[in-house]
């Protein structure tokens, strides 16, 4: 295949990915040829291809995005751009509540942290730059799998291994659903000895200019130094505060 043939048909791959979050999370065929104009037999050898890469799925009528895509978000979210970006919210943060703050992406299923700014009081954890940590487990994490589309979050969900990392960690596809539903509605997720005992985390999404969640922000403590109540009213509105103000540079 001359190099031109390819390059138009990796053209013509990302114009049909980027069609599903312009015009559907379920698209047809012809849905697709009329988003991208390309012909339908131009879309549907695209769409079989992105399908036999992981990228789409397929229910023998309608065509949407696989899992898989997360990982293109990931790559550019975990790019240095964004840590650079989130440096100055997250030490703004760090100083209005006096904990440590962090910044993490989605990675392959994986809660994957890609900025830090260490607050004065030690804790020990693995919450570190390039650490990952299962999704279930931390507030980071929760609040990813929330920010995630439906069809994601089924297919996470099928497969997940909700593994115990504490006695008070989720342990159940039934509880993390109702978790993550009043994540939703909150605003920001709040995890107390879900991944280590003696450690409490809170988090809130960061927003694209297109609404979609692409990293959560965070603030860690010690579970005996911060109740959860105090985490609500003295942590939340400025880590709400700082998540929005670096959505709106992205």
């Amino acid at each position: 295949m001359l190099r031109e043939e390819r390059m138009a048909g990796l053209a013509k791959g990302l114009s049909i990915l980027e069609a599903f979050g312009t015009a559907g999370q379920k698209l047809t065929i012809s849905d697709v040829a009329r988003a991208t104009d390309l012909s339908r037999a131009t879309a549907k050898r695209c769409l079989s291809t992105l399908t036999e890469l992981g990228y789409a799925r397929f229910d023998g009528k309608f065509y949407s995005p696989a899992p898989r895509v997360l990982r293109l978000g990931a790559i550019y979210a975990a790019s240095v751009d964004l840590p650079q970006l989130a440096t100055p919210y997250l030490d703004t943060l760090r100083d209005t509540v006096d904990e440590s703050t962090s910044l993490a992406v989605l990675l392959q299923n994986e809660t994957f942290f890609i900025a830090r700014s260490e607050g004065r009081h030690l804790i020990s954890s693995g919450v570190r730059v390039g650490a990952s940590t299962p999704l279930h487990v931390s507030a980071t994490g929760q609040v990813l799998l929330a920010g995630m589309s439906e069809e994601h979050l089924v297919s996470y969900l099928e497969s997940a291994n909700l593994t115990q990392r504490t006695k008070y960690t989720v342990g159940s596809v039934e509880e993390l659903t109702q978790k993550l539903a009043q994540i939703r509605i909150d605003g920001y997720a709040i995890c107390i000895e879900e991944m280590e005992i003696g450690l409490s985390s809170i988090a809130s999404p960061v927003r694209d200019a297109n609404g979609e969640v692409v990293a959560a922000m965070s603030v860690s403590t010690s579970t005996v130094r911060t109740p959860a109540e105090a985490m609500k009213e003295r942590f939340a509105p400025a880590l709400r505060r700082q998540s929005e103000l670096l959505g709106r540079q992205l």
